[in-house]
């Protein structure tokens, strides 16, 4: 079979420093929209690669083949969008977000936050489903509370990513384990060692961020202001919890996604209509627009006046402009080149380990697919590991940090965009205040530098 073409060394890295200037460049000199950033920068690499030699038809079925694979994702967006729109009408985030202004205290808000999100995403295994629900109940509450809205994006992120990395039900673990081929639990067990205390950390930082930011007393007018319009536009009561209790039970006896959210927008209509008055045309326009009913008071309506289809369609065009954009740095085998250096150059286990936590850092950032970076590289590097009398749970745990951990905090990143949509926060507001993704990263590094936490290689995987 003929050898599949591939770039020399100076050619992948030409390839990489392109692609990197290109998009720091367009996003933070020019300041142009990430997905127009994200294709020209594409049209330029895939330019280069035909220069190179490069058929124009390999680098398009490679285009196609990413984009198609995002198909499962756009569609969940779209719901995600309907089921913002579906929650705001018949009035389940502005209860929610009631009950939180009456509950909680804006000194541990952010911990409450974190450690509810947490338990949200590792209970149901999706994080994306906690973002789109709890995630954005929690916004609301934080504009009442007077809380800056990036810290409260950064405490739903932190949280949700925790249990995407440490759920069982989790997509990202379960994917980890079949491209490592090994157990879900022993993956699991082997990244807490380096999730739970940048976790531990992390409430540490919200509890004093609490302290620092807020006055502890809730109460003023602008309180009694939002209470009081909730109130009066929506009829608030238990009931309208019925949606995300559906979506939470389909969740957690693993129906897929996509149904679990087609369950919460059907249930919440249900809801709007008979509980709220709301006509089935109006339901449709929030599925279809997202809810957008004044209330009469500026602050209340930036909380409840969300959601809808439309509100989703620039987080689509990110990711079919990112498949645009990694397809010819994929083609042209730069990741291959890399790793062939990180071969011949590594002496011992911990140096190699070092360097595929590097490439696939670099590989996700180039991607901004966990799905694409874990199913490619995992079965690629796992055989290396035993050949350094290295456990491939190390490989799983450095799939999870550099891949799952950057996944929030890369701005074209599918996450990346999917939580700055839905939750209204770019994506470098809330970076900093999202401190389990980087401190799970910093951590992981450390133990590979050290050879702390680093299992060797078990009988079986000799």
């Amino acid at each position: 079979m003929q050898k599949k073409k591939q770039v020399t060394t100076s050619q992948a890295f030409l390839l990489l420093i392109v692609a990197i200037a290109m998009i720091f460049i367009g996003l933070k000199v020019i300041g142009a929209p990430t997905p127009v950033v994200l294709s020209f920068s594409g049209i330029v690499l895939i330019i280069i690669a035909v220069i190179m030699g490069f058929d124009y038809a390999s680098l398009q079925a490679d285009i196609i083949k990413v984009i198609s694979s995002m198909l499962v994702p756009v569609l969940i967006l779209l719901a995600v969008g309907a089921l913002v729109g579906t929650w705001m009408i018949c009035g389940t985030v502005p209860y929610m977000i009631s009950l939180g202004m009456k509950l909680i205290s804006p000194r541990i808000f952010l911990v409450v936050v974190c450690f509810v999100s947490a338990i949200m995403s590792v209970a149901s295994g999706t994080s994306w489903g906690t973002v789109s629900t709890v995630g954005v109940a929690f916004m609301g509450v934080s504009i009442g509370l007077n809380v800056p809205l990036a810290y409260t994006a950064g405490a739903v992120v932190s949280g949700a990513i925790f249990g995407d990395k440490l759920s069982p039900l989790s997509d990202s673990t379960v994917l980890t384990a079949a491209a490592c081929n090994l157990n879900v639990i022993s993956i699991i067990k082997h990244s807490m060692k380096s999730t739970i205390p940048a976790f531990l950390l992390t409430l540490v930082i919200y509890f004093m961020l609490g302290t620092n930011h807020s006055s502890g007393v809730v109460g003023g007018g602008s309180y009694s202001l939002i209470l009081d319009t909730l109130a009066e536009n929506f009829r608030l009561n238990p009931i309208l919890l019925l949606p995300p209790i559906a979506v939470f039970a389909l969740i957690l006896i693993k129906k897929p996604t996509l149904p679990c959210f087609v369950a919460g927008i059907v249930t919440a209509a249900l809801v709007a209509i008979f509980v709220q008055g709301s006509s089935v045309s109006e339901v449709a326009q929030a599925i279809n627009t997202g809810y957008s009913s004044s209330t009469g008071v500026e602050l209340v309506d930036s909380m409840v006046c969300r959601g809808g289809i439309n509100s989703m369609l620039n987080t689509v065009s990110i990711l079919i402009a990112s498949g645009i954009f990694g397809a010819p740095l994929r083609t042209t085998g730069v990741i291959d080149v890399l790793l062939e250096i990180i071969v011949r150059a590594t002496k011992n286990g911990r140096v190699m380990a070092s360097g595929i936590f590097l490439i696939h850092a670099v590989f996700f950032m180039i991607t901004g697919s966990f799905y694409v970076t874990c199913t490619v590289m995992g079965p690629m590097v796992a055989p290396l590991f035993p050949k350094y009398n290295l456990s491939k749970l190390n490989l799983g745990r450095i799939l999870l940090d550099t891949g799952v951990g950057f996944s929030p905090i890369v701005p074209w990143a599918m996450m990346g965009v999917f939580i700055s949509n839905t939750l209204g926060v770019p994506v470098m507001d809330y970076l900093i205040y999202a401190p389990v993704c980087y401190l799970s990263i910093v951590i992981s590094l450390i133990f590979l530098i050290t050879g702390f936490s680093v299992a060797p290689a078990t009988p079986d995987e000799t």
